[in-house]
């Protein structure tokens, strides 16, 4: 399995498994305060890691021309993203939330194919299909609120679509620091939410519920995010929001396991269909002759067919290292994904 599948995966797997152990840390009645905590144990606990890693602070090195696409991705998927979630919650049904939440994986596609030119051939389109009938098979319910009205979906599209913003403007500084881009849209995620609880007047919980529930959240939302910028680094948009939207089946089955939850025979026809959409996307063969014009950027690396350069420091010849490196300008011809090195139209 290549690996950054592999990354998209486990972040979807983290990520699915957060819901339904906060469902045992913070009662349904607070779900603005459980997201400020998740988002902030995510946004400290990487920064902390950072920090140890890196023996202090140090800077990101983004270059000025990557602070907006960063900013952008904060704003629209770490502030207005849960705003119009949270708002939308109150005037619809859950069935109909976990519906319209679907629509992340595709708007995050077609964006991705139709403004930033990401390539997409037939499989692709095929897998991403059964993916997200998937998660709509999976949440399908039959259970109507007569309070329910027009605002309430539309306001989750919205969220839907600042988070498919999120992705794909995530995915131009995706070859810097995961962890600082993962710490950074936790940190402030994690305070607009908890602000934003405070002000509808609720209450922080006990201490040990506190410190649980941003545990869940480094694990659940900060690795899971580290990852799954990994993956956006090595896949492409399109292809990482596809795995990615397999955390919802994945939430499922543990809260069978965990929560003694029941299943019918949608949960196992949902089942089917993710396991075709991601058998599709893993058995995908993409080459053709390709251009790459010259790029200097700055991102962990090894020497391979994109990585010939020389060095003015010492280094072994063998481990990943980090610095800034031109590519010249080169026409060649191998299997790729649309990665960071791989952004050319079709």
């Amino acid at each position: 399995m290549n690996r950054n599948v592999f990354y998209a995966l486990i972040a979807a797997a983290l990520f699915g498994a957060s819901t339904p152990f906060a469902k045992l840390l913070v009662a349904d009645d607070a779900p603005v305060m459980l997201a400020g905590l998740l988002y902030l144990g995510s946004g400290i606990g990487l920064a902390l890691i950072r920090f140890t890693r890196d023996r202090g602070w140090q800077s990101p090195n983004l270059a000025a021309a990557e602070w907006p696409w960063l900013l952008g991705a904060i704003l629209c998927g770490g502030v207005l993203g849960p705003v119009a979630l949270l708002i939308g919650l109150n005037h619809t049904t859950g069935s109909t939330a976990s519906l319209l939440l679907n629509l992340e994986a595709v708007l995050t596609a077609v964006i991705a194919w139709v403004v930033f030119g990401e390539s997409a051939d037939k499989r692709i389109v095929l897998g991403m299909v059964a993916i997200v009938l998937g998660g709509i098979t999976l949440s399908w319910q039959t259970d109507v609120d007569a309070n329910s009205n027009w605002l309430g979906p539309l306001l989750i599209a919205l969220a839907c679509l600042c988070w498919a913003i999120d992705n794909n403007l995530t995915r131009k500084v995706s070859a810097s620091d995961a962890l600082f881009i993962a710490s950074i849209k936790g940190f402030i995620a994690g305070s607009v939410n908890c602000m934003l609880a405070l002000l509808l007047g609720l209450s922080l919980p006990t201490g040990l519920v506190v410190t649980a529930t941003m545990t869940l959240g480094l694990i659940g939302y900060g690795l899971s995010l580290v990852l799954f910028v990994l993956a956006l680094r090595g896949l492409g948009t399109a292809r990482t929001g596809a795995y990615f939207s397999t955390a919802p089946f994945i939430g499922a089955a543990i809260s069978v396991v965990l929560l003694g939850e029941t299943t019918g025979k949608l949960f196992w026809l949902a089942a089917c269909l993710m396991a075709v959409g991601v058998w599709i996307h893993l058995t995908e063969h993409h080459e053709h002759e390709h251009h790459h014009e010259p790029l200097d950027h700055d991102h962990s690396h090894t020497h391979d067919i994109h990585h010939q350069h020389i060095h003015d420091f010492v280094w072994d010849g063998q481990e990943a290292h980090v610095h800034r490196h031109v590519h010249a300008e080169v026409t060649h011809k191998h299997p790729h994904y649309p990665d960071i090195h791989h952004r050319h139209t079709h």
